[in-house]
């Protein structure tokens, strides 16, 4: 069983978090469980800002950034933890000054490099649970084999265009839970899904989804709610519409199926 949090909070974080503490469902254990959870977020851009934004704000203890990339002018429009001044800056750096000016009492850990498989092994494991806001499918698929393989839930998030999908993977924990290799089990051919730098995507739509993923992320730290493992939630910004398919754990799947009886 595990040890209780702590749950000594100064004046500064009762006022702070006071919305969160009236809430019967989160209460001051919940929010002592955000202070001491730390969350991997891969990914400074389009997604990965509402969801940092809203993780700090929420009191997420623990905030790793990873990206390598540095802000160009045509970020701006959907990445809205950095701003003008910044342009030319590290993107983990200009995020993470945005995390600590939105609240100081969340320690913010920026990783300025690619996250290739050997950085993805080295920081997995340092985190409890893992956002993947990234926008290519090597990455994606790098962080869904190694999630399970290391025996992290990744929360993942995808847009195009004026499209937007999301669902939370933990298959290390077993049947019934997919991994991403049961939704995906091949990467694309190389050029058939643009890239939103080819096809461009609504800037709003990124932080819908973004706020979603962070959403889903505090409920799996605070144990709450339906979890969205085993579904995907698929939402069409014009039409208005979100549709949610089930997503079952593939018998043959050569990811998660190894460890089933």
């Amino acid at each position: 069983m595990d040890a209780l949090p702590d749950l000594d909070f100064t004046e500064d974080e009762l006022h702070r978090y006071s919305r969160h503490i009236l809430l019967g469902e989160v209460g001051a254990v919940g929010q002592a469980k955000l202070r001491q959870a730390r969350v991997l977020v891969v990914g400074a851009g389009g997604l990965g800002s509402p969801l940092a934004l809203y993780l700090a704000g929420a009191g997420v203890g623990t905030i790793g950034l990873i990206d390598h990339d540095t802000l160009e002018l045509s970020n701006l429009q959907r990445q809205v933890a950095h701003t003008t001044g910044r342009v030319g800056s590290p993107k983990v750096e200009s995020m993470a000054a945005t995390l600590t000016a939105l609240n100081p009492l969340v320690k913010v850990e920026p990783h300025l490099r690619r996250l290739d498989e050997a950085a993805a092994r080295e920081l997995i494991p340092r985190y409890d649970l893992v956002c993947d806001g990234t926008d290519n499918f090597p990455t994606r698929f790098l962080l869904g084999d190694l999630c399970h393989e290391l025996g992290r839930t990744l929360v993942s998030a995808a847009v195009l265009r004026f499209e937007g999908q999301l669902s939370t993977f933990k298959s290390h924990l077993g049947a019934p839970h997919p991994c991403h290799r049961c939704l995906h089990p091949e990467m694309p051919p190389e050029g058939l899904v643009p890239s939103c730098g080819e096809a461009g995507v609504l800037g709003a739509v990124t932080g819908v989804m973004g706020t979603l993923q962070a959403t889903e992320v505090l409920k799996e730290i605070l144990g709450i709610g339906e979890s969205m493992s085993g579904r995907l939630l698929l939402w069409d910004a014009l039409d208005a519409r979100f549709r949610t398919i089930r997503l079952r754990r593939d018998p043959a799947c050569p990811v998660c199926a190894k460890g089933d009886a």
